[in-house]
């Protein structure tokens, strides 16, 4: 058993923003950040195009991003999240500028600011087309400096410790749950320690490795709200996937699809048919440029109603040097394939891209845990709605990190660790002699979401889904009760928790609204959020 201050799970932009911030603040606090293999292996690390962020207060402003931010997300936003994230926005992201952040600049000094499907403004800052790579060695450089963070890689959160360790019965009714820290699988030791700390938060990003086609990593397991959702947590919004539009498609079924970008389209890419005909005219006037939802559902309608594996991304026409500039690992991972953009249309196919629901929290992070806080993909703060603008995860993740470190520097000083907490109990597992079929069920999970759950839905599918899913999980939860544990099994449970939380939110929301189309509920009604508790 070991003891920290505040325990952090996960390395990316939000779990190291908490960090960063509360250091700023208490160098006397113990911060200790988890990374289930190693700090910069994470979602964050992932993301090409950019942040969102008004910049040029020539063109652009406040409102115009959050008119953009509300249309995106098609009635289900929070208005006052959304205008504090675009409001406090800038301001974290010239922290992040002063903490090291090299931005794309043009020949005067000036942001390159680029344009994103949704946006009525230039306002994306971005480096190259790995701004997320570039954002996580920065925050990982500046996370080094302070004595009192510490990150420790390949622990893995198995669970979230609360009453119900203590002999509580929990339901999902129980309003004074309270978290005391996590037990943690220490890979290297192949062991299960206790790790308590004063306050937890929850920042382990997306769950794209439920589908078959996914632009996340192979981290992104949806560990975080699994968690949360086993120890009785509040969980909202969770049937509303976002599909990219436009990730590369291959023959060769590469795990993680290879992303390309929306900044392409904002560039001046334009989708078209293999044939090379226009299609988006057909369903919305902003085209190419529409907000992702609609590109998705688009591109998947002209893929099943011609029978083609893949619609194609034109940039022949662009100027070739600002392209290479800007993109030159999308260029060079085309080439590697034998498409030369400047000659050939990149074929491209929607995937698995962000997980708009989560952990329900409020303003500060805050879940309906006490003494648990979330920040990232893994929640649900209300700035994304039903379909989240492009470029707005990372500001997310800014916001609500410094807004954590806020709420939690308030109470810290009142806090205390639970010290009657049991180890974890192996007792009655042993050895697992098949492993070889949890590859099996993970290979059945992607079909059944992919071909039950994907863009889109109805109700008879998400009923053979459900039906599906139920034996797997039942298959695998015996598994896990009589196994010690490894990640692969723990990442395989997490994964089935996820795809029957996506699948029953599709069930209970009968309409159709922004991510979540159904043919057998196609207009939209008056539905808020499908809370799943």
């Amino acid at each position: 058993m070991s003891r920290t201050d505040i325990l952090i799970i996960g390395s990316g932009v939000a779990g190291l923003s908490v960090a960063i911030k509360m250091a700023e603040q208490r160098q006397d606090i113990n911060i200790t950040v988890l990374s289930k293999t190693l700090e910069s292996e994470t979602n964050t690390s992932w993301a090409q195009g950019g942040i969102a962020a008004v910049w040029n207060l020539e063109k652009d402003d406040h409102q115009k991003h959050i008119e953009d931010t509300l249309v995106a997300g098609d009635g289900l936003c929070d208005p006052e999240i959304v205008r504090f994230v675009i409001e406090e926005g800038p301001t974290r992201v010239k922290e992040l500028i002063e903490w090291g952040a090299r931005f794309d600049k043009e020949d005067d000094g000036r942001f390159d600011l680029g344009m994103e499907g949704g946006h009525s403004e230039n306002r994306i800052l971005h480096y190259k087309d790995i701004t997320g790579k570039e954002i996580q060695r920065t925050l990982s450089a500046k996370a080094k400096s302070y004595n009192n963070i510490k990150v420790l890689e390949h622990l893995y959160a198995v669970n979230l410790i609360t009453q119900h360790h203590l002999g509580r019965n929990l339901t999902r009714l129980s309003n004074d749950i309270e978290c005391y820290g996590a037990y943690v699988l220490n890979k290297e030791t192949n062991e299960i320690e206790t790790l308590l700390a004063k306050a937890t938060v929850m920042c382990t990003g997306g769950s794209g490795q439920v589908y078959l086609n996914t632009t996340n990593p192979l981290i992104a397991t949806g560990d975080g709200i699994a968690m949360v959702y086993r120890a009785k947590g509040r969980l909202a919004n969770m049937e509303f996937v976002q599909f990219h539009p436009t990730a590369l498609f291959t023959t060769t079924n590469e795990n993680p699809d290879f992303l390309i970008s929306e900044a392409v389209r904002g560039f001046g890419g334009i989708l078209k048919t293999p044939g090379g005909e226009e299609f988006m005219q057909k369903y919305d006037e902003r085209l190419s440029l529409a907000p992702r939802d609609i590109v998705a559902r688009a591109i998947d309608n002209e893929m099943k109603v011609s029978g083609e594996e893949h619609m194609c991304l034109d940039c022949r026409h662009l100027d070739q040097q600002e392209f290479l500039e800007h993109f030159p690992n999308i260029y060079e991972k085309c080439k590697s394939l034998g498409i030369d953009p400047f000659v050939d249309m990149i074929p491209v196919v929607p995937a698995c891209h962000y997980i708009c629901g989560g952990i329900k929290v409020d303003a500060y992070g805050q879940s309906s845990i006490k003494h648990l806080y979330a920040a990232g993909e893994c929640t649900c703060t209300g700035l994304h709605g039903a379909n989240r603008l492009a470029s707005n995860s990372l500001l997310e993740g800014l916001v609500f990190g410094d807004r954590i470190a806020q709420s939690v520097l308030k109470e810290i000083n009142h806090l205390k660790w639970n010290e009657d907490i049991p180890d974890w109990d192996a007792e009655g597992t042993s050895e697992p002699n098949e492993l070889v079929l949890l590859h099996q069920s993970w290979k059945e999970l992607k079909s059944i979401m992919s071909y039950y759950v994907g863009i889109v839905r109805s109700d008879i599918r998400l009923k053979m889904a459900l039906n599906r899913l139920h034996l797997l999980f039942l298959e695998v939860e015996e598994l896990y009760n009589n196994s010690k544990i490894s990640p692969q099994l723990c990442e395989l449970r997490n994964l089935i928790t996820i795809a029957y939380l996506i699948t029953r939110g599709a069930q209970m929301r009968k309409e159709s609204r922004g991510l979540h189309f159904t043919i057998d509920h196609p207009n939209q009604f008056d539905y808020l959020e499908t809370t799943l508790m």
